[in-house]
């Protein structure tokens, strides 16, 4: 029996064959933690008895949810996390360099590996062919010290969209489109296995998008074949050694098959305050927006910067309508500055934050006020995700987002060209 992309991988990875429902105990490539959750991980790491990482190389902290640090109590989480790093020999991210997510897939994240973090959007490296999935601050903890985690082998629902996506359709109306599709329950510890020619004929940065929202449905991982894109994304990176073939076998038994015409597909909007609250944009107008927030691990890349560019160039926002951008990482920022994407930005009104998380998750750089709403590129919209649950956010694509901030009110992409 031929065996799926999540199957295959945790198959190699114990060098045994394994099948969905089993329960497994994993090597791990890499664990990590942020500096949201990396505080509980590293006390339970010491309170558990440990002294040593299982490898030091292969561990990392990240100071990307509040940084710079807004507060205190923030501040004293980092010097944890710093003193940490410095005491085992992890390797540390600091402000300013960037999203866990994006510096995963940057710069450690390969073909094969098996990747755990403590933070729900791990899934992201699923991109690059990575059984990725986020976990418990204790479970990292363990990871740390142990090198290996356990796994239940997940069934996988296999999503196969065909043709091409219009003009102004991206992954990020895919995915939306999905998640309302199944709903945000509906692969609930799931593998979602993603394939089809829209697929094949897909940039890494659009393949970033779908798996780090493939967890908004439930999944326990969003999977992508290893392939020529994947391939170039490492040549990019210096990282070309590290790139191998992975893939599904032609007859691995699913679940079930989703199959989904990219063709059909329009801009897409999730409303508040569930994700699968999705409606298309067009059918929104008029809805007033205060802020649009264009970053985070899901939309923060280059090309999505690009694309937002393209609606803002020579052009201003809305007086009464905030535009913050918060690139994923220093290599983003500084990939947007030589393309003068940063410049286009400010020009139109927009404000630029350090490379970070950001407004996402409502500590700083962007928590609303009262009876406000925001358009967001981010992956979540529950009530008081960006800091107050008197609030509301509408979740969609970077196009949407720059004619959104154009207009002060949800627009659809296409009719502001």
């Amino acid at each position: 029996m031929g065996k799926t992309l999540a199957e295959k991988i945790l198959s190699q990875k114990l060098g045994r064959d394994v099948s969905a429902g089993e329960i497994v105990v994993s090597p791990v490539d890499l664990a990590f933690a942020q500096d949201t959750t990396g505080p509980l991980t590293v006390r339970e790491f010491q309170s558990s008895g440990f002294n040593t990482l299982a490898d030091k190389r292969r561990t990392m902290l990240f100071l990307d949810h509040a940084a710079p640090s807004p507060n205190a109590q923030l501040s004293a989480d980092h010097v944890l996390l710093r003193n940490f790093a410095r005491d085992t020999g992890c390797i540390l991210s600091d402000v300013g360099a960037g999203v866990c997510h994006q510096i995963v897939a940057e710069n450690m994240a390969r073909p094969g590996d098996v990747v755990v973090g403590a933070d729900s959007h791990t899934v992201t490296a699923g991109a690059l062919g990575a059984f990725a999935t986020g976990m418990g601050s204790s479970d990292i903890a363990v990871a740390f010290a142990l090198g290996k985690t356990w796994f239940r082998v997940p069934e996988t629902i296999r999503i196969e969209v065909k043709n091409k996506f219009s003009p102004f359709v991206t992954a990020k109306d895919l995915i939306l489109h999905i998640i309302g599709l199944i709903g945000a329950d509906g692969a609930t510890y799931k593998a979602l296995e993603f394939s089809g020619k829209a697929i094949e004929n897909m940039s890494m940065a659009g393949r970033l998008t779908i798996a780090n929202m493939a967890v908004e449905a439930g999944a326990k991982v969003g999977l992508f074949a290893s392939d020529l894109t994947t391939e170039k994304m490492l040549r990019e990176m210096g990282r070309l050694e590290q790139y191998r073939s992975i893939s599904a076998d032609k007859d691995a038994v699913y679940e079930k098959t989703i199959e989904i015409d990219a063709a059909t597909l329009e801009p897409t909007v999730s409303r508040p305050h569930t994700v699968d609250n999705i409606v298309l944009s067009n059918s929104l107008s008029g809805v007033r927006i205060h802020q649009v927030f264009l970053g985070t691990c899901t939309n923060g890349r280059l090309e999505d910067f690009a694309l937002a560019a393209s609606i803002l160039r020579n052009k201003k926002i809305h007086p009464d309508t905030r535009l913050v951008v918060a690139p994923s990482s220093k290599r983003v920022l500084l990939q947007a500055m030589d393309a003068g994407y940063i410049r286009i930005f400010v020009e139109a009104g927009g404000t630029i934050i350090p490379p970070g998380c950001g407004a996402c998750l409502g500590l700083h750089q962007g928590v609303l006020g009262d009876g406000e709403a925001c358009l967001s590129t981010a992956n979540r919209n529950f009530r008081g995700r960006m800091g107050n649950p008197n609030s509301f956010i509408y979740l969609a694509s970077p196009a949407t987002a720059a004619a959104t901030a154009l207009t002060g009110v949800v627009t659809d992409p296409r009719e502001v060209r």
